[in-house]
């Protein structure tokens, strides 16, 4: 392009600064290592009934893609019957299904509140969150990471109708939202709680349906957000809650209305994953590792490591080069483990986000465990930021 002078200096100049910064990000070569950094907890991206159930949508006669959005061309016998599914399973009036849960995130809250109403959202919400509050109309505000008073007292100056938004695991820290009381604390204000599951799916309650469900809280949630690119390995999410929302979004969810929908093989793969989940064997060899990992953590290492019951264990480790380097031995002895950067977290709480599978085994965790003992340096203070 002629004359693009002025774009490319910009640009560039932005990429140096995060170079300098050592957080420029690049697209990685895949890791054929021991796998503690992808989100399939329960593995079911390489689950032979999930490829099974893929396989025979593909070789069903019809089109190879949806061909439209749903609105159109692109809706399918099977798609509904797997939404009453869904419902059903996560004990909804209804779901709607979204190309993601980055697309579901943000169709939702682009479109539900308007210029006179709230949203409170923790600071730690998801990206695709924040882009949807950066679409809506409503007056946002942030409290801090599950600080119930903070929370209450944004409660306290909230106009319209309010609406409070966290997730049911965290992303990047592994710990929970304290969804019982953050639910005293809405009724108490009329506000609707919205909760994102997507790392609790598969993971938390009974047969995997997640946080809300384990605490029996499904008909008090107002909306919940489930994730397939996790624990079920796929693609896809799906948004539960009462039927008037899922009519709404179908006429105001830009993210639904003008994309093309998902083809259904994928999504014949998520159906088989949850009924692979619902067997149990991976849910409970999961939760083996998950103990297993956290009692033995050496002691040396806890008052680094974010307390989480959850298949993300989080190690802080400041710096973006320190963390950058210890990932990179880790990889070198043959773990894949991630690193992850400031901006992604906040300067000073860069860490390694270790995520354990059913497929992992105990000599591996113990392994992995045994070297980080032997590579990390403790870093003082670091405690003081949970």
């Amino acid at each position: 392009m002629k004359n693009d002078f002025h774009i490319a200096k910009k640009m560039m100049t932005e990429l140096f600064n995060r170079e300098q910064a050592d957080s420029l990000r690049r697209l990685p070569t895949a890791l054929d290592l021991v796998d503690f950094y992808s989100n399939d907890y329960l593995g079911m991206a390489q689950n032979p009934a999930v490829k099974a159930a893929m396989q025979s949508a593909l070789d069903k006669e019809g089109a190879l893609g949806a061909t439209g959005s749903r609105l159109i061309s692109g809706n399918r016998k099977e798609m509904e019957a797997f939404e009453h599914f869904l419902a059903a399973f996560h004990r909804s009036e209804k779901a709607l299904l979204f190309n993601s849960g980055y697309a579901a995130n943000q169709g939702l809250l682009s479109c539900m509140a308007g210029r006179h109403d709230t949203i409170l959202y923790d600071q730690l919400i998801h990206a695709s969150l924040r882009e949807g509050l950066k679409l809506s109309l409503a007056t946002h505000y942030s409290f801090r990471h599950n600080d119930l008073e903070h929370l209450e007292q944004k409660l306290q100056i909230s106009k319209g109708q309010i609406f409070v938004v966290v997730e049911g695991v965290y992303s990047m820290d592994g710990d929970e939202a304290p969804l019982i009381a953050m639910l005293e604390l809405c009724e108490k204000y009329g506000a609707a709680l919205i909760v994102d599951e997507a790392h609790a799916t598969g993971v938390l309650g009974l047969e995997g349906r997640g946080l809300v469900a384990e605490l029996g809280l499904e008909e008090r949630v107002w909306a919940r957000i489930y994730t397939f690119g996790k624990a079920l390995g796929g693609h896809g999410a799906a948004i539960c809650g009462p039927g008037y929302l899922i009519d709404y979004l179908i006429n105001f969810s830009k993210p639904l209305i003008y994309t093309t929908a998902l083809p259904w093989h994928g999504l014949a793969g998520v159906q088989a994953a949850y009924l692979e989940m619902q067997k149990g064997s991976a849910l409970e060899t999961l939760r083996q590792n998950i103990r297993f990992f956290t009692e033995q953590i050496p002691a040396s290492l806890r008052p680094q490591f974010i307390p989480s019951r959850s298949a993300i264990q989080s190690l802080v480790y400041p710096g973006n080069s320190a963390v950058r380097e210890l990932a990179k031995t880790l990889q070198v002895h043959g773990f894949a483990v991630w690193p992850i950067l400031h901006p992604t977290v906040p300067k000073g709480q860069e860490r390694l986000r270790i995520c354990l599978h059913s497929f992992n085994t105990e000599e591996q965790i113990q392994r992995l465990l045994d070297l980080l003992e032997k590579e990390v340096l403790p870093q003082t203070g670091v405690i003081s930021i949970f």
